[in-house]
């Protein structure tokens, strides 16, 4: 089951024309993503201050299918595809009702707070994202 987390298109996010900036569909991603680490209790900053570690993108494959506009109320899913010692794949879509906008694959890796090298997730956050049932 994916997350979902509801957007409002408001008129910065967009160009003249009142179309979503290609580049804001990234920024909606990334604030599902830190609702969706929140929804499994875990704060963003306090995995920084806490643990040392912060998530920052490796890779982002993202097709944009068809645009968001001024006002629209949009929903960012996000869904944990894949997850290693150091990284997670998400998927995550745009939508708006049913219809998909946009849809991403977004590899993040976890790396120490200080130097930015990789290192190991949390014990409690891998478990907290990759229940075994």
């Amino acid at each position: 089951m994916a997350f979902s987390w509801p957007v409002r298109v408001y008129w910065e996010d967009t160009d003249a024309g009142g179309v979503v900036y290609y580049a804001n569909y990234l920024k909606f991603m990334e604030r599902a993503r830190s609702e969706w680490l929140r929804a499994f209790g875990f704060e963003q900053d306090q995995l920084r201050d806490e643990a040392g570690v912060v998530f920052v993108v490796r890779r982002v494959e993202i097709d944009y299918l068809s645009p968001a506009r001024f006002n629209d109320a949009l929903d960012v899913t996000v869904s944990l595809h894949e997850a290693g010692r150091a990284s997670l794949v998400v998927r995550q879509e745009l939508l708006r009702g049913s219809h998909c906008l946009a849809k991403a694959v977004i590899t993040l890796a976890c790396v120490d707070a200080l130097n930015f090298k990789p290192v190991k997730m949390p014990a409690t956050l891998l478990q907290a994202l990759t229940p075994t049932t």
